[in-house]
């Protein structure tokens, strides 16, 4: 068996310096997962990945705050008011800390994310970050992530406390959202402009979607020189209307994170690649950072996802020694 000579010439160029184009990107995710150029691009992610980032690990938290029937109505997200079997919740202050504690007690925390609802009001998101600012240590970076806002907003969500904001253009925006892409791009803009650290991800990741549609994805990190990069597959709901679709398999997730990881090789913006959920053929694979979960997520089922789809520190801790990285 052997590899496609312009697969390799590609893989030859990009080892060399060369940042893959959209068009590299959906070449190489055209290749099935099981073949031999899959495999090739995923140790080559791999080694050059260890290399950028000096094999360290980066261990990541978020607490979902916030559950409430969203009237954003996202066919992928388990909050859509139109299938979603949560009830209005609020976490209060005591469990925001003892969660924020629990993640933060080991000191090897680099950056907690705090989700809120998409229509959560502006001034409770400024609450809760202003509150873990002042309750978790200096070093560990905060990432909000809510819905869209206003550069105004942007600026403050910097003031209260936030390093970055996870926000994406994410597959199928405008048809399986509510929202238009054009609007999720402006928040993107507003998050750059505050000076705030862009969180970015290609997702939700279906077996329905393409490469040409995943390559584009991708791409927009790039152009937006967001902090951290990465691939999240959809977990299929079963009240989804997209649940039929089914979800791709952790070695095609594994695939994906490997052409996300050839395309921030070279980006000095770039400093980290996530694979969620946490799993090792991501980490085998050019990713660097994985998230332990707390709280709601959208996409559990379960009010409390951690020890139903979410990790705790010491599981992730323990997934990247087992695929071989230091600890940052």
């Amino acid at each position: 068996m052997k590899a496609e000579k312009d697969f390799l010439r590609l893989i030859d160029l990009i080892q060399a310096g060369h940042t893959p184009t959209q068009a590299e990107c959906e070449y190489l995710l055209a290749f099935d997962e099981r073949s031999l150029e899959a495999s090739i691009t995923r140790a080559v992610a791999d080694s050059m990945a260890r290399q950028k980032f000096n094999n360290k690990g980066l261990v990541f938290g978020q607490i979902g705050v916030e559950i409430a029937p969203c009237p954003g109505r996202c066919k992928f997200c388990s909050f859509s008011e139109d299938f979603t079997s949560f009830e209005p919740f609020s976490m209060s202050d005591e469990a925001l800390y003892a969660a924020a504690d629990n993640f933060c007690s080991s000191g090897e925390l680099f950056a907690l994310a705090l989700m809120v609802m998409h229509h959560t009001p502006f001034e409770r998101t400024l609450d809760v970050i202003s509150k873990v600012r002042a309750r978790i240590p200096a070093k560990t970076q905060i990432v909000a992530n809510l819905g869209d806002f206003s550069r105004t907003q942007a600026a403050e969500l910097k003031a209260a406390g936030a390093n970055g904001a996870y926000h994406v253009w994410r597959l199928g925006e405008g048809c399986d959202t509510q929202f238009p892409a054009t609007q999720r791009l402006s928040t993107i803009e507003n998050i750059k402009a505050a000076g705030l650290d862009l969180y970015y991800c290609c997702e939700p990741i279906g077996p329905e979607h393409t490469p040409a549609q995943m390559a584009e994805i991708i791409m927009k990190g790039l152009d937006y020189e967001c902090f951290q990069h990465g691939a999240m597959r959809r977990v299929p709901l079963a009240a989804s209307p997209l649940g039929h679709y089914g979800q791709i398999s952790e070695s095609r997730l594994a695939q994906i994170t490997a052409v996300v990881t050839l395309v921030a090789l070279h980006s000095p913006e770039i400093t980290t690649v996530g694979v969620h959920e946490p799993n090792k053929l991501g980490l085998m694979s050019g990713a660097n950072a994985i998230y332990a979960e707390t709280g709601a997520n959208p996409r559990d089922t379960e009010k409390e996802t951690l020890g139903n789809r979410g990790l705790d520190i010491a599981a992730c801790k323990q997934m990247y020694l087992e695929c071989g990285f230091d600890i940052a």
